[in-house]
């Protein structure tokens, strides 16, 4: 296995492994070490099946279904996630991290392309604890004692997923989570704290109006993803993605009208936010 970063904030691709075949547990612990150090870490070349891709999944957490939407027939953890050609607005499609509005939010998640436009389609991602390391020793003071109100329903996040909730979602949903969270987190495997908010999710602080807490929020959201805090991966077909949900934001750019992009996504159990 050997491993190379992509910036210096957060990212790193890892080369030598073939998931097709089932991994030793030594080598299943370098690739979760690596993980937790880069936070979102990169195969190319995997052509997996879905089974294959459910089998490394389990070797890294506990696959658990997607709330709004039906996983695959026979895979109810392993989600479509798709743009057709006509559409304009992309699934997810806004900084966030994976299901905030629930009461256990996922641990990690994982993306393999299974069908990319020519150009474009790339995603981002933030490292959450340099966020959280870069504000003023009074501003972390402060924001430790905080705890944010999280909702599904938020309407940015909510319209990017409308096409797949219509056409795929799961019947039983509810039409709203809500969740209360720490707005910084202390991650329970590296013991670093990591800013634990986001534009797509977090609607107010608690014991606080959206209109009170509008102005605090919107400095966050823009420092969070300050570039620096950043790296970007462009994808291929059979490229998969694992990164930490606990300290690090994504975000899909919709930058490909006219082209296909299918992605499959499985996401991984976690803990409730401390």
């Amino acid at each position: 296995m050997k491993l190379r970063r992509i910036a210096g904030a957060l990212g790193a691709v890892i080369e030598g492994v073939d998931l097709r075949s089932p991994l030793p547990d030594a080598l299943v612990r370098e690739i979760r070490a690596a993980w937790l150090e880069h936070l979102v870490v990169f195969f190319r070349d995997q052509p997996l099946s879905p089974e294959q891709f459910m089998r490394f999944a389990r070797a890294i957490g506990e696959p658990v279904e997607y709330p709004f939407v039906k996983g695959m027939p026979g895979f109810p953890e392993i989600i479509e996630v798709v743009k057709l050609p006509h559409e304009r607005v992309n699934f997810g499609g806004i900084w966030h991290t994976d299901t905030a509005y629930l009461e256990v939010p996922p641990m990690a998640s994982m993306l393999l392309a299974r069908e990319v436009p020519p150009y474009g389609g790339d995603t981002l991602w933030a490292n959450q604890y340099l966020a959280y390391e870069a504000l003023s020793p009074g501003m972390r003071r402060m924001l430790d004692g905080l705890v944010g109100v999280n909702s599904s329903a938020k309407a940015d996040v909510s319209r990017t997923r409308e096409d797949r909730v219509r056409d795929h979602g799961q019947q039983e949903a509810p039409r709203e989570y809500l969740a209360e969270h720490p707005v910084v987190r202390t991650h329970p495997e590296t013991g670093r704290r990591a800013l634990y908010v986001n534009v797509a999710h977090t609607l107010r602080f608690r014991d606080m109006s959206q209109e009170e807490s509008a102005p605090l929020l919107r400095f966050l959201h823009e420092h969070q993803v300050r570039p620096e805090f950043t790296c970007r991966f462009s994808w291929e077909p059979g490229s998969l993605a694992l990164w930490d949900n606990r300290c690090a934001l994504h975000n899909p750019v919709n930058d490909y009208h006219g082209f296909r992009r299918e992605m499959h996504r499985i996401t991984l159990a976690g803990t409730r936010p401390e």
